[in-house]
């Protein structure tokens, strides 16, 4: 199966947003948390992603910019064992000063956690 990220795949409005962060969260890490709206989704969606990176949690574009590309790219290819919802990662917490690369690794570790919470809640 191939594992795109097209319009389809992401929360545009700002309400979508809004719901998602009012409704329930689902799992929690040391950088990131994942909420998802409280409504049933329908049934013939699938699962959709926002993000909510801030800078004052990490001030640096570059930082925000990495942040992001991780997230959409295991988002990308978790996509289809995800359940039919919008997911909402938000930065709840500062990046230290680390390299580029280990921050790379440790999102892509807590995102793939994340989304193993997601699939199985």
């Amino acid at each position: 199966m191939r594992a795109t990220f097209g319009p389809a795949a992401r929360l545009h409005r700002p309400s979508e947003f809004a719901a998602a962060l009012k409704g329930r969260r689902i799992a929690r890490g040391a950088l990131l948390v994942v909420s998802t709206p409280r409504e049933k989704p329908q049934t013939d969606a699938s699962a959709r992603l926002g993000m909510i990176i801030a800078k004052r949690f990490a001030p640096h574009a570059v930082t925000r910019n990495t942040i992001k590309r991780v997230i959409r790219e295991v988002f990308r290819k978790r996509r289809h064992e995800l359940p039919p919802r919008d997911l909402v990662f938000r930065l709840h917490s500062p990046v230290g000063t680390i390299s580029l690369t280990q921050l790379k690794t440790q999102v892509r570790a807590e995102v793939e956690t994340l989304l193993d919470k997601v699939q199985a809640s």
